[in-house]
């Protein structure tokens, strides 16, 4: 297991040195607390992160859970710019212990997840998944094939789901999604301004607005009012002025550009930004009841209301 913190970069831009610090530290042992509680062992701790090992993937599975809803329920009444968010990577296989730390396949694949996890979001490989039992098992989200860094196979991964007043999803498993999900390379990135559009209501972003989330969570900037949606189904990244789509969700997004050729379908991978174009979230543009969102980039400050 290994668990670290989404956006501590940010929190200390909005706390400070010292506050952050304090808030970074507090959460890395409660993450190694919740290793130990759920009967694991920390192995070490890695800055803004925590790597454990358990002898069962349901234990590393049930402490991930419990560390979430603890997170949450810590920081839900917390404004926004001073929530931290953890992320969770879990992978069962075999371990080698050397002098107190541990190495192997499992280690750097569980690493990696934890790389490739959204915010509050637990990724965990199919032989994790398999030693799961009743509702925990039921709360696994397959996302298919995933492609992980410095692995020439892509690892099958599901999403755990922790939080209990939802459950999980209600989504329809889209199948044949590809793994082979590249990174769009576009000519022409964002000038200034990103528009979105959804059943007639409009939002505007720029640069200074930092991350944009969109989903059909509460907290989302962009609100997707439609189940098929993820709760947090991607984000957009300001790059050198450019806006970077990434997604986060279950089942994939398709993105489809103005007087271009086929959609880019995205699996937890990137795509620049540009011109005007849509988003179909979770459903392909050819299902005619897709979830679509409109976007645009243009240069200049939004129009006055």
């Amino acid at each position: 297991m290994f668990a670290d913190i989404a956006g501590s970069t940010a929190l200390f831009d909005a706390l400070g040195n010292a506050e952050a610090t304090r808030a970074v530290t507090t959460l890395t042992r409660q993450m190694g607390l919740a290793i130990k509680h759920g009967g694991g062992r920390v192995v070490k701790k890695l800055g803004d992160g925590v790597f454990g090992i358990f002898a069962h993937g349901a234990d590393a599975a049930n402490a991930a859970v419990q560390l979430m809803r603890e997170q949450f329920l810590a920081t839900r009444a917390l404004p926004e710019s001073q929530r931290l968010a953890v992320r969770v990577g879990l992978c069962t296989g075999e371990v080698v212990e050397v002098e107190g730390d541990c190495y192997g396949d499992a280690v750097n694949i569980a690493a990696r997840l934890c790389e490739r996890a959204g915010p509050d979001e637990i990724l965990a490989t199919e032989a994790t998944v398999q030693e799961l039992r009743g509702r925990q098992r039921g709360g696994a989200n397959r996302l298919g094939h995933i492609e992980v860094r410095g692995r020439s196979e892509a690892v099958v991964t599901y999403q755990i789901e922790w939080r209990e007043e939802e459950g999980q999803d209600n989504l329809t498993v889209q199948g044949g999604l590809p793994s082979e999900l590249g990174v769009l390379l576009a000519g022409a990135g964002g000038t200034g301004r990103l528009e979105f559009e959804w059943h007639g209501t409009r939002q505007w972003f720029t640069a200074a607005a930092g991350t944009v989330y969109i989903g059909r969570g509460a907290d989302c900037h962009v609100r997707v009012d439609d189940q098929r949606a993820s709760r947090t189904h991607a984000r957009v990244d300001w790059r050198q002025g450019s806006a970077v789509l990434t997604d986060l969700s279950s089942f994939g997004t398709w993105v489809r550009f103005a007087g271009g050729a086929s959609p880019v379908q995205l699996r937890r991978e990137s795509c620049l930004l540009h011109g005007i174009g849509e988003l179909a979230l979770s459903v392909p543009f050819a299902d005619e009841s897709a979830p679509v969102l409109g976007f645009s980039i243009s240069g200049g400050p939004p129009p006055k209301q």
